[in-house]
C-alpha cells in the first residue's frame, strides 16, 4: 500500500486522508546501483507496475525472461535487455509467479506462469500461463477459482510433480492451492487456509525448507509451513518497527544458496525505498540497501521484488534482482534489473 502526500491523494484517488509519511530508519543503509532497466508500462499516470518473476535460461542465461505485471492491464515479458517481448491482456493481476512444472504428460517441464487475479474483488482467482522460453509468448491456460475476497499476493512451491500456488488476499488470508494441469483445463483443489491479521501481499516458498515466506504490510514478515499437511501456525522473522523494515512491508523474495537453507530473504521496505535482508538458515537480520541512481535511476516504493541466483551473462554475472519502481517520472512506473553479487560485495557477504 504506498503512502502518499495528502495533496496527491486527493488528486489521484480522491481520499480524504492519510497516514503520515513514516521517518527514514536509522540503520546502516548500502547503496547499489542498477545494471538496467526494463521499458515502463503502458498504463501512465498510475500506480501500475507491481510484481516481477525471472526465469533463468539454463543452456542461455542472457536469453532469460522477466514477466512483470501490470495491475490495470495484464502482464508483460521482458528480455534481459529490458525490451518487451509479449504483452497478455489479463486486466487486474496483481503479482506473479513462474514455476517450472513435470509431471503433466508433456514430453518436457512445462514453464507455468500464475497471476493473482482481481478483476472480481470478491471473489479471487489465479490466471494460468504457459510461456514459451524460445518465443517469450504467453499462452493461457484458465482461470481458477481462489476463494472468497481479494487476491493480492501469489506464490508457487513446486514438490516432485505437485505445484501449489499461495494465494495472499487482501484481508490476511492465505489458501493454498494444489493446482491439477493435466486434461484440457486446469483445476484446482483449497487444501489448507492460514491467516494473518491485517492486509498482506508479498510471498515466496523457499523449495528447500518447504517454508512459506508472508509480508502483513504493516506489521512485518512471518515464516509460515508449506507442506500441505503442515501446521498452519505461523513464526514472525521481523517487526516493521520503522529499523529494519520500515512500513509498508512489500515484495518478498530469496536468494537460495546452497542444497539446504542457505542463502538469503530480501523484503521490500516500501516506507523508505529500501531493502531488508535476513539469513534464511536462522532468520538473522544482516543488513539494509537501496538501489540508488546511476545510469539508470533509482528505486522508490517498490512493490514486488523477485531475485534469481546463477550467472545471466555479463551484465549480470552475480545472479539477477528485479525490482518494481514506483517512480520512473517522466515515464510511467518500470521495473529495475540489479546485479545481486552488487548487493552482496555491499553488504560484506562475497
Amino acid at each position: 500500500m504506498r503512502i502518499l502526500h495528502l495533496a496527491v491523494a486527493l488528486l489521484l484517488a480522491g481520499c480524504s486522508a492519510t497516514k503520515p509519511a513514516p521517518e527514514a530508519s536509522a540503520l546502516t543503509t548500502a547503496t547499489v546501483t542498477a545494471s538496467g532497466e526494463t521499458a515502463a508500462v503502458a498504463t501512465a499516470n498510475a500506480d501500475a507496475a507491481d510484481d516481477p518473476a525471472i526465469w533463468r535460461n539454463p543452456d542461455d542465461p542472457a536469453a532469460s525472461l522477466i514477466v512483470g505485471t501490470d495491475k490495470k492491464a495484464g502482464l508483460y515479458v521482458y528480455g534481459l535487455d529490458g525490451q518487451m517481448r509479449d504483452f497478455a491482456d489479463a486486466g487486474r493481476v496483481n503479482n506473479v509467479d513462474i514455476a517450472v512444472v513435470s509431471g503433466t504428460g508433456a514430453a518436457t517441464p512445462r514453464l507455468i506462469v500464475a497471476a493473482s487475479d482481481r478483476n472480481d474483488e470478491k471473489n479471487a482467482a489465479v490466471a494460468l500461463f504457459e510461456l514459451d522460453p524460445t518465443t517469450a509468448k504467453l499462452a493461457p491456460l484458465g482461470r481458477v477459482a481462489a476463494g472468497r475476497g481479494e487476491a493480492y499476493g501469489i506464490c508457487l512451491h513446486v514438490s516432485g510433480d505437485d505445484l501449489d500456488a499461495f494465494v495472499v488476499m487482501k484481508d490476511g488470508t492465505i489458501n493454498q492451492l494444489a493446482i491439477d494441469l493435466v486434461g484440457p483445463t486446469p483445476t484446482a483443489t483449497t487444501v489448507r487456509t492460514m491467516k494473518l491479521k491485517t492486509q498482506s501481499e508479498g510471498c515466496v516458498v523457499d523449495p528447500r525448507s518447504k517454508r512459506l515466506y508472508v509480508a502483513e504490510e504493516d506489521v512485518g514478515l512471518w515464516r509460515f509451513d508449506a507442506r500441505r499437511d503442515g501446521l498452519t501456525r505461523p513464526t514472525r522473522i521481523a517487526a516493521a518497527d520503522g529499523k529494519a523494515i520500515v512500513a509498508d512491508a512489500e515484495g518478498v523474495a530469496i536468494a537460495p544458496e546452497g542444497a539446504n537453507d542457505g542463502g538469503y530473504l530480501v523484503v521490500s521496505s516500501q516506507g523508505d525505498n529500501a531493502y531488508a535482508v535476513y539469513r534464511l538458515s536462522d532468520d538473522s537480520y544482516v543488513g539494509r540497501f537501496r538501489i540508488a541512481k546511476g545510469t539508470f535511476g533509482a528505486t522508490s516504493e517498490t512493490d514486488g521484488i523477485a531475485i534469481a541466483p546463477g550467472d545471466f551473462g555479463p551484465q549480470f554475472p552475480g545472479g539477477l534482482m528485479v525490482a518494481q519502481d514506483g517512480d520512473n517520472a517522466p515515464k510511467a512506473q518500470n521495473f529495475k534489473l540489479v546485479d545481486w553479487g552488487k548487493m552482496k560485495a555491499a553488504l560484506g557477504l562475497m
